[in-house]
């Protein structure tokens, strides 16, 4: 019989929004719950306090670590003198964010680019405007990933300092606007 959590206020409330976020994010609920009593752990966790601090099943708790794994958010560590396997995530949230981003980009956005080109290697199909919208949309997508790449290049702190410019970037860009390369729209 599943339990009810057995945690702190706080830690309670950031893992029930963590859950209910997760189904809008593309995990299942439970999975968003893991990671968020992980992500809030000053310790690792095994699967045993895991199911315990969530009030889940033990098989629950190894589903959704096998998929946090997957998604390289939940690291193994391992305790001396103890033989269970323990969790966390990663101490920077900067590289969790990395993280995110590469993952969600390999899952979702170059499965869409691969289909995009295969559809444009067809040849002609006789419609020229979803031809072309094909063709814009692929182009699109490939700037935003050749964008995503410079980015993920950049030392963290390069980038946070990039980031915190936010709006005055864009002055930059209508003052220069003559000496960029301009849009199809």
């Amino acid at each position: 019989m599943v339990q009810p959590m057995k945690l702190p206020p706080l830690h309670q409330e950031f893992v029930l929004h963590f859950g209910e976020m997760g189904s809008r994010w593309g995990i299942n609920r439970t999975v968003g719950q893991i990671y968020a009593l992980l992500f809030l752990s000053s310790e690792a966790l095994n699967a045993d306090q895991i199911t315990e601090a969530l009030g889940i099943s033990r098989s629950n708790t190894s589903m959704g670590l096998k998929e946090l794994q997957a998604w390289r958010l939940v690291r193994l560590k391992h305790v001396p003198d103890d033989r269970k396997d323990h969790f966390t995530t990663p101490d920077d949230l900067w590289e969790i964010v990395r993280i995110l981003i590469e993952e969600r980009k390999k899952r979702e956005i170059d499965p869409t680019l691969s289909k995009l080109r295969a559809l444009e290697m067809q040849g002609p199909a006789g419609d020229d405007y979803s031809e072309a919208r094909i063709s814009e949309l692929r182009e699109m997508i490939e700037m935003m990933t050749d964008f995503y790449e410079d980015m993920a290049r950049l030392e963290t702190e390069k980038l946070v300092r990039l980031m915190t410019y936010g709006s005055r970037l864009a002055g930059l860009i209508d003052k220069v606007g003559g000496y960029l390369p301009s849009t199809k729209r």
